[in-house]
């Protein structure tokens, strides 16, 4: 499932408060998109991530020294009708790595919406996530009454819709020119390798890397976080990206500038143009990508609007989409 299809869908089960578990590869963004929804539900989430967590987490019995009976202590975290706001989501993290007596505590929460006696509000959902055993990522086999209580989503990691992530979250306009380049690598995880290319290892250990270490460097970090063979092509790739013409003298005279002909280059430009237009430079830059090959003019095009809607009420937007609106579908 797409992230654009698993937001709605979390959305409409929390209308009934249907328990979740997202399943798929480390890195993908699961745990990201179930914060994003809460934030577009106006929500407040609790994350919990089980792997660091021991079943006293979830309460401890105390003495009442008055009846001399032993009656359980629930966590401050723990969202208690009466005390927590009315609506909510409980996010477990790395749920399929909780140990079996985790698991029950789980089950009891999914099922019951208590925890010792402690309520859960009805307006609360519970939501986890969890990686495959076949990722070798630590995850342990379900309980069969746990994985009962839930409706398991399996999450896909799509270019498209990583890109139009990347675009409003300040990731370099190379790395989505890149990964419309050479979609596979992504999300290349290998359950047998020690290192692997997701998402999130790109996004913390490349993107945010680039630039900030000595140029010698960069390709020993890059491999370092997502392997030697990603890190290679990606290299590669950026040397490509800053040996392009000045984006800005494009956008000033855009008939001064030869279009390439190298499929990665033309990747690598339309990154570099659609970080850079604005307003101002709209009209220069329709008329270059008009001379591109029609797929590199649609995918700069589409770059430039997903990071800038605005772009989208130019005139020379209007024009352009008058020509090749079909191509937009």
């Amino acid at each position: 499932m797409r992230s654009a299809l698993l937001a709605t869908t979390l959305k409409a089960l929390f209308k009934i408060r249907r328990t979740v578990v997202i399943v798929g590869p480390p890195g993908g963004g699961k745990t990201s998109i179930v914060h994003q929804v809460a934030h577009d539900l106006g929500v407040p989430i609790i994350e919990k991530v089980m792997p660091t967590m021991l079943v006293e987490d979830f309460g401890i019995p105390m003495p009442n020294p008055e009846t001399g009976e032993l009656t359980y202590m629930v966590p401050e975290w723990f969202p208690v009708e009466g005390k927590a706001a009315p609506e909510g989501i409980l996010l477990f993290d790395d749920r399929n790595q909780a140990n079996t007596d985790l698991q029950k505590v789980m089950a009891n929460i999914c099922q019951a919406r208590t925890l010792h006696g402690h309520r859960l509000p009805d307006g609360w959902q519970v939501v986890s996530t969890g990686n495959r055993q076949s990722d070798r990522a630590g995850a342990v086999k379900i309980l069969s009454h746990l994985a009962n209580r839930e409706t398991e989503l399996e999450y896909e990691t799509v270019v498209e819709d990583w890109s139009e992530w990347a675009l409003t979250n300040g990731v370099p306009g190379v790395a989505i020119a890149f990964f419309n380049f050479r979609p596979s690598l992504l999300n290349a995880f290998d359950a047998k390798l020690d290192r692997n290319a997701t998402p999130r290892s790109w996004t913390e250990g490349v993107f945010k890397v680039m630039g900030n270490v000595p140029p010698e460097s960069e390709f020993e970090c890059f491999k370092g976080a997502v392997g030697e063979g990603p890190a290679a092509e990606f290299s590669a790739f950026l040397k490509v990206y800053r040996s392009l013409p000045d984006p800005d003298m494009v956008l000033t005279n855009p008939k001064s500038i030869k279009v390439p002909d190298d499929p990665s280059t033309l990747y690598a430009l339309c990154g570099a143009l659609s970080e850079r237009v604005q307003r101002s430079s709209m009209t220069n830059f329709v008329e270059f990508i008009n001379r591109m090959p029609p797929e590199f003019g649609l995918l700069a095009i589409k770059m430039a609007i997903l990071r800038d809607r605005m772009l989208a009420t130019h005139p020379a937007y209007g024009q352009w989409a008058t020509v090749n609106g079909h191509n937009l579908i």
